[in-house]
């Protein structure tokens, strides 16, 4: 078992240090965690940077690493929040410091954060969608220093009747030229399990994108809980696994140093 998106409290939204995680992961059997926490930069208006400082973070890291390394393997990545703008300042954070793991994800818009701004408040919900699609496009069309782009459908948690959201052919034109830049790029897509603590009924991303992106010949996938406490590392883990298998993908990918590693789905 591998769970490849966790947030120890070295994210601004982290309170449980990573020595939690590594012993709630062999409590749990798990074979390899990694560490993805948040890199955002100029956030909101005021244009402020949210991160950890990297040489803590990897002293942390190796010092965990070691101290459970005939238990549990422990590796150390991050979550950038992309802006097309910002990405000189990425690559100096990320070409500069040995990270395991990368993934990408849009967290805010035009200096509007998702989440703490509610974007989606006021907006007929396919107009929200069809903006926030087609940033993500210019995010990974101006930047390909990642390894996977992080729960796609991620503003899906924001609408307050998630009954409103559209159905997936109005806007699936939008999603289906991401997925096909990022398998140009031989990038990656996660499956994030968080979608169902956030009252939707779907990983994230949603069925319909999943079935997009194999039909794409789409093959690179990483399994992430977005586990910001130990309780939920490997949230839903099994379902998901069976629900690859059942679509049709032959392996999951773990990624060390930046590479990547097949692991079968038995």
């Amino acid at each position: 078992m591998y769970d490849f998106h966790i947030h120890s409290e070295f994210s601004v939204d982290g309170k449980f240090a990573m020595g939690d995680f590594a012993e709630k992961a062999i409590e749990k059997d798990m074979k390899c965690i990694c560490f993805t926490d948040h890199i955002d930069l100029e956030t909101r208006k005021n244009k402020i940077d949210i991160g950890f400082i990297p040489s803590d973070y990897f002293k942390k890291a190796k010092q965990v690493k070691y101290n459970y390394k005939n238990r549990v393997e422990v590796l150390a990545g991050v979550e950038i929040g992309i802006k097309p703008e910002l990405k000189k300042r990425y690559d100096e954070i990320i070409n500069n410091n040995p990270f395991d793991f990368v993934i990408l994800s849009v967290h805010s818009i035009n200096e509007m954060d998702i989440h703490y701004d509610k974007f989606t408040s006021n907006k007929i919900p396919i107009d929200a969608l069809n903006t926030y699609y087609d940033y993500m496009y210019q995010c990974i069309e101006s930047y390909d220093n990642y390894d996977v782009l992080g729960h796609i459908d991620y503003i899906d948690r924001y609408f307050e009747d998630h009954n409103q959201l559209p159905k997936f052919n109005e806007y699936s034109n939008k999603v289906e030229r991401i997925l096909k830049s990022i398998i140009s790029a031989k990038k990656g897509i996660e499956i994030n399990t968080a979608g169902l603590r956030y009252g939707l009924e779907y990983f994230h991303p949603k069925m319909d994108i999943l079935k997009l992106y194999k039909e794409l010949g789409g093959e690179i996938i990483t399994i992430g809980s977005d586990a910001h406490t130990p309780e939920h590392l490997n949230y839903e883990y099994e379902n998901v696994r069976k629900l690859l298998k059942y679509l049709g993908f032959k392996n999951i990918f773990i990624f060390r140093e930046r590479k990547k590693f097949p692991i079968f789905i038995d």
